[in-house]
């Protein structure tokens, strides 16, 4: 993992070396163990590195090859990278380092933009030629590694946080209408790519952008069709069970790939139990494996440590138990919310920020189980959108945080607008390649919903202290196998059907069978005391009232009654308002 910048001139001036020296300033928790830069002309790359393969200097980035003519900045880890480098060796190519940066670069010389099919991991990297001028940027398959783009005066920036390009300077901060009603309607997601700021735009996953003589051109490299497929048509409920198995076992062994240690984050769920099953099984001995829980709120429990530590204890890993007090949770709060990338309402990102803080003084990357639900239907609105006549609208029900009237009921009249959230879902479940209403809601969420709530959430609150998360549910030849998965077999035992029963060849059936859990932070559902008043100050401030963002009486009505109504996702109206103008606040917008 790394953090990376840069700027590409379109009005045939130099590059702004200082910009991006801004810019690359503002990721040295993304990247502690290195700092680079590079310019030529009308292009400026910059990079943080963290160091996780290949631990010496000739890894360092902005990474030159003055023989092809080629630089490239790169973050993320391809777990694939010893099998291509022997296949590029093959091809006559030579190699100056022992990492995944140059098989990139390397690769990227051999194959062109068709490198991206060959690589296997998590990477957002951009390439930049220098006899064409061409740069190309590109983002991996699911979208775990960010790229942020803006367009200034005479020139496109990027970079791997938001707030980066901020420090660069003459961006439009000015608040997008649909992506406001995205993140109150759309459970604070906010499709690619849109972000909250009418400046600042995502490169969508799976996605290759090119910028060549004045022109940009973008492709979609990679699709999932969420389709039954007639040679697996005989395939029993067992053949699928170890199918999955066998498929998450090569995805887990995958990400083992480092010259530092690799630890995983136990939740006490199923998902992070079989990956530390798997690993165990592989022969892992000493896994270190870490667990967070919070003092309970308002009669709400606040840790699963009943479940992780069976299976530490089953496993044998070095397991360290993290419970957090509750006066730790509200001074940690501001700290996390200048972590994100865009606004996140899942109070489980203040979790994941303190889970971080404390696994980062032990190991540089770990494993993580996020993935699982979106992947194999784990989620309590798959059921009614998969018998429902109505898919699109079961959907809403059950995952929307309000309707459109809802939202206009919260914003000021100037930020009102069209339905463009129930327009988008509509839109996405009608397009072709996906058999049920459940595929089509699965498609959406592995899509959109699952790059921009729980993927981002993990990258941002990780990197904060510069440590690597994998997820290997996200491993994309396990996500294409999952979506021919018939839909009866995701559906069983009260979701991930198939996943569970494959991992009953793993782990205890106690774990497997437990009601459904997650990184529960009971504080920010149930808002008393300090974390009521530090939503009060925030929404309450001179900067809230001049924005002008919400209409004073829906605030009010909200502050009459803080914890009386949850989302059907049982988050917090306030907290998500709160929220929003906390970090905006936050990042000085």
């Amino acid at each position: 993992m790394c953090g990376l910048s840069g700027e590409l001139r379109r009005d045939e001036r130099p590059a702004d070396t200082a910009a991006v020296a801004r810019m690359t300033a503002t990721m040295a928790d993304r990247g502690p163990d290195g700092v680079g830069t590079w310019s030529a002309g009308p292009v400026a790359l910059g990079h943080r590195r963290l160091k996780v393969i290949d631990l010496s200097d000739a890894s360092q980035q902005p990474m030159v090859d003055a023989q092809l003519g080629l630089t490239v900045t790169f973050n993320g880890c391809i777990y694939n990278y010893p099998q291509l480098r022997a296949e590029l060796e093959g091809l006559g190519h030579t190699f100056f380092s022992s990492g995944d940066t140059e098989v990139v670069l390397k690769g990227y010389a051999q194959w062109g933009t068709d490198v991206v099919d060959h690589l296997l991991g998590m990477f957002a990297f951009v390439i930049v030629e220098r006899d064409s001028g061409r740069v190309v940027m590109a983002r991996d398959r699911l979208g775990i590694k960010p790229l942020y783009v803006a367009e200034v005066a005479g020139a496109v920036r990027w970079a791997s946080t938001l707030p980066a390009l901020l420090a660069g300077g003459g961006i439009d901060t000015s608040l997008d209408p649909a992506a406001l009603h995205h993140y109150l309607s759309f459970h604070s997601v906010v499709p690619a790519p849109r972000t909250v700021l009418n400046g600042v735009r995502k490169l969508p996953p799976a996605t290759i952008r090119t910028y060549e003589n004045g022109r940009e051109h973008e492709r979609v490299y990679w699709q999932v069709a969420y389709e039954r497929d007639a040679d697996k048509a005989g395939w029993s409920a067992r053949d699928w069970e170890d199918a999955v198995l066998t498929s998450l076992r090569s995805a887990v062994q995958r990400r083992m790939v480092s010259d530092v240690e690799v630890g995983v984050l136990l939740s006490g769920g199923v998902d992070s139990s079989l990956v530390v099953g798997l690993l165990a099984e592989s022969g892992q001995q000493g896994l270190r494996t870490f667990s967070i829980g919070f003092e309970a709120v308002g009669g709400r429990s606040g840790d699963e440590f009943q479940y992780s530590d069976i299976i530490a204890k089953k496993f044998a890993t070095e397991h360290t138990q993290m419970l957090v007090p509750a006066t730790e949770v509200l001074p940690a709060l501001d700290r996390a919310v200048l972590a994100m990338n865009e606004p996140m309402v899942s109070h489980d990102v203040v979790a994941f920020y303190l889970l971080s803080q404390e696994v980062a003084k032990h190991v540089k990357v770990v494993q993580s189980g996020q993935g699982a639900d979106e992947v194999f239907a784990g989620y309590h609105w798959y059921p009614p959108v998969h018998e429902s006549a109505d898919p699109v609208g079961a959907y809403r029900g059950a995952f929307f945080d309000r309707g459109h009237g809802g939202v206009n009921e919260l914003l000021s009249a100037g930020f009102h607008g069209e339905d463009v959230s129930g327009a988008f879902v509509r839109e996405h479940f009608a397009r072709p390649h996906a058999q049920t209403g459940l595929d089509r809601a699965l498609r959406l969420d592995s899509e959109i919903m699952l790059v921009d709530d729980p993927v981002k959430r993990v990258d941002n609150m990780t990197m904060a202290f510069g440590l690597e998360a994998r997820v290997p549910f996200l491993d994309h030849e396990l996500v294409e196998l999952a979506a021919q998965c018939p839909p009866e077999l995701k559906l069983a035992h009260g979701g991930k059907g198939v996943l569970k029963q494959a991992a009953r060849q793993v782990v205890p059936s106690e774990v497997i069978d437990r009601p459904k859990g997650y990184f529960p932070v009971p504080a920010l559902t149930h808002l008393e005391g300090g974390f009521l008043e530090r939503v009060q100050d925030a929404l309450g401030s001179q900067q809230a009232q001049d924005r002008g963002l919400f209409r004073t009486e829906a605030i009010d009505k909200l502050f009459a009654s803080p914890n009386d109504a949850l989302t059907p996702l049982g988050g917090n109206p306030l907290w998500q308002v709160a929220l929003l103008e906390m970090w905006l606040q936050g990042h000085g917008i």
